[in-house]
């Protein structure tokens, strides 16, 4: 059995091992702390188990001031013995839900290369991402990247619309312990 659970600072080291094997794109232990310390709800294992980590979401919510609020997928990957288990879709969908929940993000964000079509058809068949733009030359290698967008909610109006006369609603901003266990249960396969 494999279990998706948020991940811990403990994590990091088999997470970049993870990403070492899976991917040509990788990152020094320094960001994968920037991401833990900044955005510790967005980041998901999934751990078999013998307690192994054989796959991983990073993610981060984007800070520029001038684009609606939203999150990013930095990376994720799952090791080739344990594909096709929809242990991918798992992690991208507590992701997604953390930023919807936790930070009130409208969309999420993720860059995919061109030739990635198991990646390509992951993010487009199953789990709703739509092209956004296409960066040229994006990859260290000179590969495109499909800039893609799927949409977690309605856009919302800017915020100096609003004449609140009450205080401020705390209630989108924490993950609930019973929604976060009850996510983190249901993704048990």
């Amino acid at each position: 059995m494999v279990c998706i659970r948020q991940a811990t600072i403990e994590d990091l080291l088999a997470m970049q091992a993870c990403n070492l094997m899976c991917l040509p794109e990788n990152y020094q232990m320094k960001y994968y702390f920037y991401h833990m310390l900044s955005w510790p709800q967005l980041l998901f294992v999934a751990e078999d188990y013998g307690g192994s980590i054989v796959g991983y979401v990073l993610a981060k919510m984007e800070e520029d001031p001038s684009e609606p609020c939203h999150g990013h997928i930095t990376s994720l990957a799952v090791l080739r013995s344990h594909r096709k288990l929809g242990l991918a879709t798992k992690l991208m969908s507590a992701a997604q839900a953390a930023m919807d929940q936790v930070f009130g993000a409208e969309y999420v964000s993720l860059h995919v290369r061109r030739s990635n079509r198991a990646a390509f058809n992951l993010y487009t068949s199953t789990l709703g991402y739509q092209i956004q733009d296409i960066e040229a030359k994006y990859y260290a290698d000179g590969e495109d990247a499909f800039d893609m967008r799927k949409l977690l909610r309605q856009p919302q109006p800017k915020k100096h619309h609003h004449h609140h006369h009450h205080g401020p609603d705390n209630s989108k901003s924490l993950l609930s312990r019973e929604n976060l266990l009850g996510v983190l249960q249901s993704n048990e396969i």
